[in-house]
């Protein structure tokens, strides 16, 4: 247990982390404590007059799990996956423990992590949801060609993703196209959106619109979902580089899954005030 993330009457401890940019703060419960409402969840968010993250995390033991996790995003929503901050919590976990392999579960189901040396992780983020029910969309359609301008794909990684194939990235606002998109009534409970742009058949690129975040450096749900969005299309290989634009992660969907591997930040500890959280 790190010595700063004992929750008490002093306030509310956190860390703080992020996947190549993609921020996280991440509550470790694991010595009892609840985790917050969603009105603070959404306060600790601001990053004017919080923290700021793109996601929030707690970490719990499990009795199925070497821990449990449960994550919600800036606007105080749930999401039943969160591939970075899996796999910066994993790297915490790993080097807490000296372990090189864990289980983590999570409302997507049980993840598995290792080590994949030279500083980088790399976690099975499961098989994705390719079954419209279950993504979930309103109606039965063709998940590959949505019924939508631009032709877009649907996926599920444990949270729902829209992903476009443009000749340039750069050239998307994805300030108007993120929100548009992300509220579309096919997406009863809204959804990622992904811009990616096929460099060849072993990499792309991509910018991202994340479900109640907005614009994010990375995104791990959202770079397995492009990934297998542009296998799934014949447009690349199954084992691809994704530069977001925060770095690089590697993506692999295997027959047991889909990978993600890449480096991940502990950058620092740090304590809500008891009068912060009560004002």
């Amino acid at each position: 247990m790190h010595p700063m993330m004992n929750n008490n009457s002093d306030g509310l401890r956190f860390m703080k982390m992020h996947g190549l940019g993609n921020d996280f703060v991440v509550l470790d419960l694991r010595d009892g404590g609840a985790p917050p409402s969603p009105q603070v969840v959404a306060r600790i968010a601001d990053r004017h007059c919080g923290v700021g993250f793109d996601q929030l995390a707690t970490v719990a033991w499990d009795d199925q799990a070497d821990v449990r996790l449960v994550f919600w995003n800036a606007d105080g929503s749930f999401s039943s996956a969160c591939g970075n901050a899996t796999r910066c919590i994993a790297r915490f976990v790993m080097d807490e423990t000296g372990r090189d392999r864990l289980s983590l579960r999570t409302d997507h189901g049980m993840l598995y992590a290792e080590d994949a040396g030279h500083g980088l992780t790399r976690v099975n983020m499961g098989q994705p949801v390719l079954d419209w029910q279950s993504i979930p969309l309103a109606q039965e359609v063709d998940i590959d060609h949505l019924p939508i301008a631009g032709d877009p794909v649907a996926t599920g990684m444990g949270n729902p993703h829209m992903t476009f194939f443009v000749e340039d990235a750069d050239a998307v606002d994805l300030h108007s196209f993120g929100p548009e998109h992300e509220h579309h009534p096919l997406y009863p409970e809204r959804t990622n959106v992904e811009v990616v742009q096929v460099l060849a058949r072993d990499e792309i690129r991509l910018r991202i619109w994340e479900r109640g975040t907005g614009p994010t450096l990375a995104s791990g749900s959202c770079s397995c979902a492009a990934a297998v969005a542009a296998a799934r299309r014949g447009l690349t290989d199954r084992r691809v580089k994704v530069n977001v634009p925060g770095g690089v992660l590697m993506i692999d969907w295997r027959e047991g899954g889909v990978w993600m591997e890449g480096p991940t930040a502990y950058v620092f500890d740090g304590v809500l005030t008891p009068q912060w959280l009560a004002s």
